[in-house]
């Protein structure tokens, strides 16, 4: 895991917790129309729960022939490493969505591809730009995020800690706390794109910028 810093030109849209669900995913790029110098910030959870993750990371990979890609971490991907690194770990993350993705490649740990551990293993911890913060799970508000707790970052839930405004004073976007109810959570200095795809076929993505929402109907 790599932490990163950058700024770009073109539309700059951030996409919350996508679970597998390849097909909503896809559809959701279709509604976006990526261009070359756009920049589509994924906010991690590319897998596990959902039915099709091995397509899901290959539709990511795919993008950054379209597109300025920027792929952060999520809990999640970290169970995977883990389950891989340390096999007491494997039934652990079976029972969170992970017996979901290995179906998706045919059933064995063995048989996900180098290239989809190599994209797992680069994503990033946080990624920042001038005026916007992006984790993917939650901070501690007076602590700059390449200081902070990975825990923190990675796993704590906004129903278990909602930060005030980050002392840099730029605006967060984050995923992991599912909004069942299909809608953005927006406390001003905090945004919570995690519309629990997998759940209820709502996948969500937001014009940092603009502000200007796309989102699957559910009904896929």
């Amino acid at each position: 895991m790599q932490e990163s810093t950058s700024n770009h030109q073109g539309r700059t849209i951030a996409i919350g917790d996508i679970h597998g669900c390849a097909k909503e995913l896809q559809t959701l790029l279709e509604l976006i129309k990526p261009a070359t110098e756009d920049t589509i910030i994924f906010l991690g959870d590319y897998i596990d729960r959902g039915p099709d993750s091995k397509t899901v990371i290959e539709t990511v990979i795919a993008l950054r022939r379209c597109c300025n890609v920027v792929t952060l971490v999520g809990n999640h991907e970290v169970m995977l490493l883990d389950a891989i690194e340390q096999p007491l770990m494997l039934s652990l993350w079976l029972q969170f969505g992970g017996q979901q993705t290995l179906d998706s490649y045919g059933g064995d740990l063995s048989a996900i591809p180098d290239r989809h551990l190599e994209f797992i293993d680069n994503c990033l911890l946080f990624h920042e730009t001038n005026d916007h913060l992006f984790v993917h799970a939650n901070y501690l508000p007076t602590i700059p995020l390449d200081q902070q707790d990975p825990q923190i970052l990675l796993w704590t839930h906004l129903t278990e800690l909602q930060p005030k405004p980050h002392v840099s004073g730029k605006r967060v976007f984050v995923g992991h706390t599912p909004q069942k109810n299909g809608r953005i959570l927006d406390y001003g200095h905090l945004i919570c794109l995690d519309t629990f795809c997998f759940g209820n076929g709502i996948l969500t993505a937001m014009d940092i910028h603009s502000n200007d929402i796309w989102q699957t109907d559910g009904q896929i």
